[in-house]
């Protein structure tokens, strides 16, 4: 009885903060992201995923950190006490959220394995320098895409081959490789995996702003940023515009209003838009990490008393 009240407590604290903060970030992120819109596109992309992250690092925190030592410190292990509706019925909306958020995501990766095993059939590999291997597909739609996520890929085809300058490949090529090194697939998985209603408009504008992130770390002048332009255009004639593929990252797809928009930023590039590397001091880092860890030790008794306290509220 003991572990089964730890568990329903534990879980009915992670969704009802989940749930709460995921709310917040779907009425509140439009307002945020308006605010933020003059910053460098990369730091507007990284912002709005680390808010999509937001509720379900939180809540795991607060759970793993102070819910759970303080059922475990302080609950008493012989009491008998019957367990609530209210946090059976939340600890059970808790374990059916993580269920289906593996579910969600594991079946995005199964469609996203036999889509690519389809694109790949009969691919052979292409000499191009890129950090990543790049093999030439039979197929003409995707043009090119970059797939995987422990070993990713950038899929050609041969048509697009054929079709771009030089020029133009090594900017497509280089837009690829720019999703590759953020990561951008494996944060598609983790979207899956935390899928809550009335997150679309969040997604939809993380996702277009790393597209845009992606062709800026593409290109460092005019130049580069007038081929990626053209390629984007000669790409898009190859046939119709797919919508995109689960756990892939491809330079040409829908909604055709976010490739105007990148079209349009490219054509009117400048140096303004390239972000240089911060420079920051590790001594910062240290030292709030410090303060905070003083802050944590002096404080976290007197905190697990009072989560404690509020779980005993939540089980009556």
């Amino acid at each position: 009885m003991f572990l089964v009240r730890g568990m329903a407590v534990s879980f009915s604290v992670f969704v009802m903060v989940y749930c709460a903060l995921s709310l917040a970030v779907g009425l509140g992120w439009h307002k945020v992201w308006l605010y933020s819109q003059r910053r460098p596109v990369r730091r507007i992309a990284d912002f709005l995923f680390a808010l999509r992250m937001f509720p379900l690092i939180t809540a795991a925190v607060i759970t793993a950190a102070f819910t759970v030592p303080s059922f475990l410190l302080l609950e008493p292990r012989a009491i008998n006490e019957p367990l609530g509706e209210i946090p059976l019925a939340l600890g059970l909306g808790g374990a059916l959220l993580g269920i289906f958020g593996l579910g969600n995501a594991a079946l995005a990766a199964r469609r996203a394995s036999r889509t690519i095993s389809e694109w790949t059939r009969a691919a052979q590999p292409v000499e191009s320098g890129a950090a990543v291997p790049v093999l030439r597909i039979s197929r003409t739609v995707p043009a090119m895409t970059a797939t995987g996520i422990v070993r990713p890929r950038v899929l050609l085809s041969g048509a697009a081959e054929s079709m771009l300058t030089a020029g133009e490949l090594r900017t497509a090529l280089n837009h690829e490789v720019a999703h590759v090194r953020r990561r951008d697939n494996l944060r598609k998985l983790l979207m899956r995996f935390v899928a809550f209603p009335g997150m679309r408009g969040l997604e939809a504008a993380w996702f277009e702003a790393t597209e845009m992130a992606a062709d800026d770390a593409a290109v460092s002048n005019a130049g580069e940023a007038l081929d990626l332009a053209a390629a984007l255009i000669k790409l898009s004639r190859l046939g119709p515009v797919e919508p995109p593929v689960d756990l892939t990252a491809a330079l040409v797809h829908s909604p055709a209003s976010v490739m105007n928009a990148r079209v349009e930023r490219l054509i009117t590039w400048n140096d303004e838009r390239r972000v240089p590397p911060a420079k920051y001091s590790p001594w910062y880092g240290l030292s709030a990490a410090l303060v905070a860890v003083a802050a944590f030790a002096v404080t976290y008794s007197q905190l697990l008393v009072h989560v404690h306290t509020a779980t005993e509220w939540l089980v009556r």
